[in-house]
């Protein structure tokens, strides 16, 4: 079990690294990319998915390195935590990823700016380490056990 511990932090940070780069190309596009004479950054829905994007992306990653932190490698017991930020970021990263496609509209379904390959990878976050139905399935059992967080 402490591997698969270690294995799901991890995979949580890869989710972080997947939704940074996304953030960072489509704050980028949005700046550049000029729609009606402004650029794209300028409109509400363009601002929401930065900033939605940025601050999920803030939590997932203070959650990361809160568990990570409190991690004990020489012995197991992390599980809710350790499977609640893979849930947690591997869907982070999907919706960001997801978020960013939307932002560039066509470019951000062909290769060029890479944000299809982003999505693409963090699609495998929600199978690997473990698939999210089995993560609800671990903490729920492991939370009931519990009488207060």
């Amino acid at each position: 079990m402490r591997n698969l511990e270690i294995e799901r932090v991890t995979l949580a940070a890869m989710s972080l690294g997947i939704a940074r780069r996304s953030i960072e190309v489509m704050n980028a596009y949005a700046k550049d990319r000029v729609a009606f004479g402004k650029p794209l950054n300028y409109y509400g829905q363009i601002q929401a998915n930065i900033a939605k994007s940025y601050a999920e992306y803030m939590a997932g990653r203070a959650y990361t390195y809160n568990t990570a932190r409190l991690m004990k490698l020489d012995a197991v017991g992390n599980r809710v935590d350790t499977d609640g930020v893979k849930l947690y970021c591997g869907d982070m990263a999907k919706t960001v990823a997801d978020r960013a496609i939307q932002t560039l509209g066509g470019y951000g379904y062909v290769g060029e700016y890479n944000v299809e390959r982003l999505w693409r990878d963090s699609k495998l976050l929600e199978i690997g380490g473990g698939t999210n139905e089995s993560h609800h399935k671990n903490m729920s059992r492991d939370l009931m056990r519990v009488s207060a967080l």
